[in-house]
C-alpha cells in the first residue's frame, strides 16, 4: 500500500529545500564519530583501559582478566545502549516535530517520557519481579497513554490544537505523571528506582537489556525511514498533504506508533532524558534542509553521537563519581529550548 502520496492533478507539489551532499557528509562523519565515541566510552572510567586491552578483549576474551570482563560485560553494552537510545530519542523528536509542525516538540516536553516513567513505577510497585521484556511493553503503553492525554487536553481546549497548547498540556501531564510517580515511590519505597529514572543514565545497561531493546529500536528506525517521505509532505501542512493524495490519518497513526516504540524502549533503558529530540532535529534541519528522507537518518546518527559523548562527560566531570546523563544533556537542552521559545514568540 502506498501511503506516501499520489499527486492530485490540480495540486502542484511545493518545493522542498534539501542538501543531500551535506546529509551524506553528516552520515559518514557521524558513523566515524559513533565508532570513535564507543571506543572512547570503553576507555573512560575509573579502571584504566588501553587500546590494546580493548582489542584483546574483543578478539581473545579471557574471563580471568578483570579488564576484559569490564570491557565485555560493562562498558561495551553501555556504549551500545547509549548509541541506540540517542538515535531513538532524536528520531522520535524529528517525527513529532514533522507531524505536528511544532518546532518545540519533544518526547520529554509532550509528556511521553513521563507517561512511560509512570508506567515503569507502577510495574516496579505491583510487579517487582517482572521480566525486562514486559517492562519495555509497559513503557510503550505508558508513552502512548501520555501522548494521548496530552493531545486530548490540547485538542479539547478552547481554540483547538496549537503548538503552544501542546507544550502546556505536556507540562501539565508531565507534572501529574511525576507527582503520581513520586507518590507511588514513597508508598512502595521505590526511591532508588525513581531517582535513577528521573536522573537518567545508562550505567546499568547490560547485554540482556541491549538484546531486548535493540530489535524494537532498529525496527522503529527502519519504519521511520519508510515513513520519511510522507512526514516531509505532512510537515508542509495537512491541507497540502491531503491535496497531494496522502492518507494523513494513517501516516499520523503509524508515526505515533513509531514514537511510542522508540521513546518507550529508550525510557525503559535510560530513564527520563529530555531535550535530545528537541535539539538534534533542529540542528540537522538547519544543515540538511526540510526533507525528512535525510533528516531522519542524520538525526539518528547525530543523536547517537550526542548521547555517547554526553555519557563520557558524565563519567569524567566528577570522577570517580558519575554525573547523571540527564543533567549533562539538560545543560545544553534548557538554553536551546529557551532560545527556540523566544524565537517562536518573536514570530507570533
Amino acid at each position: 500500500m502506498d501511503i506516501t502520496m499520489n499527486a492530485a492533478s490540480k495540486v502542484d507539489k511545493p518545493p522542498i529545500r534539501t542538501r543531500p551532499w551535506v546529509a551524506s557528509i553528516i552520515i559518514v562523519l557521524g558513523l566515524f564519530l559513533i565508532l570513535f565515541g564507543m571506543v572512547s566510552s570503553i576507555l573512560s572510567g575509573v579502571a584504566n583501559i588501553s587500546y590494546e586491552t580493548i582489542w584483546n578483549a574483543l578478539t581473545n576474551y579471557d574471563v580471568s582478566i578483570d579488564q576484559h570482563t569490564i570491557i565485555r560485560e560493562l562498558r561495551l553494552p553501555r556504549a551500545l545502549a547509549g548509541a541506540l537510545v540517542g538515535a531513538a530519542f532524536a528520531v522520535s523528536g524529528a517525527i513529532i516535530q514533522g507531524m505536528t509542525r511544532n518546532p518545540i516538540a519533544d518526547t520529554g516536553l509532550l509528556g511521553i517520557n513521563s507517561g512511560a516513567g509512570l508506567a515503569l513505577v507502577v510495574v516496579f510497585a505491583f510487579f517487582p519481579a517482572i521480566a525486562f521484556e514486559y517492562i519495555i511493553l509497559s513503557s510503550f503503553i505508558g508513552a502512548g497513554l501520555g501522548a494521548l492525554l496530552v493531545y486530548g487536553i490540547a485538542y479539547l481546549s478552547k481554540g483547538g490544537l496549537s503548538p503552544l497548547k501542546l507544550v502546556l498540556a505536556g507540562v501539565v501531564v508531565g507534572s501529574l505523571s511525576t507527582g503520581l510517580s513520586q507518590a507511588l515511590s514513597l508508598l512502595f519505597q521505590l526511591n532508588y528506582d525513581l531517582a535513577f529514572w528521573s536522573a537518567g543514565g545508562i550505567s546499568t545497561a547490560d547485554w540482556f537489556q541491549v538484546s531486548v531493546m535493540m530489535p524494537w529500536i532498529i525496527g522503529g528506525l527502519m519504519t521511520a525511514m519508510i515513513l520519511s517521505r510522507s512526514i516531509t509532505v505532512l510537515s508542509l501542512g495537512e491541507e497540502i498533504a491531503a491535496g497531494l493524495g496522502q492518507r494523513t490519518k494513517l501516516v499520523k497513526a503509524l508515526g505515533t506508533i513509531v514514537i511510542m516504540v522508540l521513546a518507550g524502549a529508550s525510557v525503559a533503558t535510560v530513564g527520563g532524558v529530555s531535550f535530545i529530540g528537541l535539539m538534534v532535529p533542529h540542528i540537522v534541519r538547519f544543515l540538511v534542509g526540510v526533507d525528512y528522507r535525510w533528516i531522519i537518518p542524520c538525526s539518528a546518527v547525530v543523536g547517537a553521537v550526542l548521547v555517547l559523548f554526553a555519557d563520557i562527560a558524565a563519567k569524567l566531570i566528577a570522577s570517580p563519581y558519575e554525573t547523571p546523563l540527564g543533567a549533562v544533556i539538560a545543560v545544553m537542552g534548557v538554553p536551546f529550548f529557551l532560545y527556540l521559545a523566544r524565537k517562536e514568540r518573536r514570530e507570533l
